[in-house]
């Protein structure tokens, strides 16, 4: 998700980010659900943020740590390839790795999903 970044008033941008933060973590697709509960508490390891901010785009789910954003596409994205692009561009201009699935794996493949998780983690 981005957020106009031509914002003059940071304060208003701030506060659009974080609603629009709380209203992603809200309405959560079953998926992103699914895949929060095999990341939060630690489970494979290091902290994940779920919904979090990284400049004008929201990371579906982020380790800090290992600099490590896992984004989870559904058909939406199918029309929104440029935009993808965008924010991945953006997160690898930070030095941030960006991991892709779709939420179809999610549903018939978690166990590859984690493993494919836990050794970008390994790095």
């Amino acid at each position: 998700m981005c957020y106009n970044p031509k914002m003059t008033n940071h304060v208003h941008n701030l506060n659009f980010l974080q609603q629009a933060r709380k209203n992603l973590r809200r309405t959560s697709t079953p998926q992103e659900k699914i895949l929060w509960s095999k990341l939060r508490s630690r489970k494979l390891g290091p902290v994940f943020k779920r919904q979090e901010s990284i400049g004008n785009f929201i990371a579906d789910f982020y380790c800090p740590k290992k600099m490590l954003v896992i984004e989870l596409d559904g058909s939406q994205h199918l029309d929104n390839k440029e935009y993808d692009e965008e924010r991945t561009n953006y997160f690898e201009s930070l030095n941030i790795k960006v991991i892709r699935f779709w939420n179809n794996e999610v549903n018939t493949n978690l166990d590859g999903v984690l493993l494919k998780t836990k050794e970008e983690l390994d790095k």
